[in-house]
């Protein structure tokens, strides 16, 4: 189904990819993003500033476990095809789909932060969530080392990604202006290093707070933890932004400019982001029922079995 790369000869340029860096994947991912963290910081807001609220917030919840869920789906299915497809991505594509893939981990933490009641109430919910969390990490983890071993050996950008597991005799190196292979500086290998630690760190306290039975403080680790997911969303979507072609300057040479266009599978991915509306329209006409959120204070041994 896909025929191994051809590592001998190094194209002058690369094609474009708009399913992976599109004009419509990154703003879908973005948008949809952006309206998940808004949700969750306001959810958490609303528990800190006013804790004995009556006021419901059962459409909010709804709409940002949807959203949420569509962000880590996504950014699973992106990087297993990423990596089906690496004889052919371009370690450009390839870096892009794994800063997407941080960008939906951090909008899936956020909402656990925010939903973490409404998950422990469901046995079912809290490990399938605690499985995706683990995919997407195991997943992240591979993105972060081939990332480091394209660093490490200077492979050519228009080259595939699958050409670093090839031998690396007749391999082509990138070469500088002087003629010499590149080397990449050493904060571009403690940046990815770290990165894939923060991942790691990040997994273990997320699982800490969805399985753990009792947690001290909750409140101090809901504003933190937010802070700190909004700012890992940021940063990831502004080195997207800025690094791709439909929005800054690619680090390689392209081809075309597909990836400026809006074409039909970029508009489906944001028409996609209208499908959690209809959930909210039937819980406001009473056609779906939902339970009620519980009270951030209760524990586990108060909570209802069913």
């Amino acid at each position: 189904m896909f025929p191994p790369p051809n590592c001998t000869i190094v194209p002058p340029s690369a094609p474009s990819d708009a399913g992976i860096a599109g004009v419509g994947v990154l703003i879908s991912s973005s948008l949809t993003a952006t309206i998940a963290l808004l949700l969750s910081a306001s959810l958490i807001l609303q528990s800190t500033l006013f804790p004995h609220s009556t006021k419901p917030s059962t459409i909010r919840r709804k709409l940002l476990a949807s959203y949420s869920d569509q962000q880590i789906l996504i950014g699973i299915g992106l990087q297993a095809l990423g990596l089906a497809r690496s004889s052919h991505i371009i370690p450009y594509h390839f870096f892009i789909i794994w800063m997407l893939s941080l960008l939906s981990m951090a909008t899936h933490n956020a909402t656990l932060l925010a939903l973490v009641q409404d998950f422990k109430r469901d046995w079912v919910l809290r490990w399938m969530r605690q499985g995706l969390m683990f995919v997407n990490l195991a997943l992240s983890c591979v993105y972060g080392v081939v990332v480091l071993e394209g660093k490490r050996k200077g492979w050519e950008g228009t080259m595939p990604v699958g050409c670093l597991w090839a031998s690396s005799e007749g391999v082509p190196r990138a070469l500088d202006g002087h003629g010499k292979e590149k080397a990449a500086g050493g904060l571009d290998y403690v940046g990815t290093i770290v990165t894939i630690a923060g991942n790691v760190v990040v997994f273990g306290l997320a699982t800490w707070y969805l399985q753990s039975r009792r947690q001290k403080w909750y409140r101090i680790v809901q504003l933190v933890g937010m802070l700190l997911m909004m700012g890992i969303a940021v940063g990831a979507a502004v080195r997207v932004f800025l690094l791709s072609q439909a929005f800054g300057k690619p680090d390689v040479q392209l081809s075309d400019q597909g990836e400026k266009q809006l074409g039909f599978g970029s508009l489906l991915g944001l028409l996609m982001m209208g499908l959690p509306i209809i959930s909210i329209i039937e819980i406001k006409r009473g056609d779906v029922m939902v339970a009620p959120p519980l009270r951030d204070d209760v524990s586990d041994d108060e909570k209802p079995l069913v």
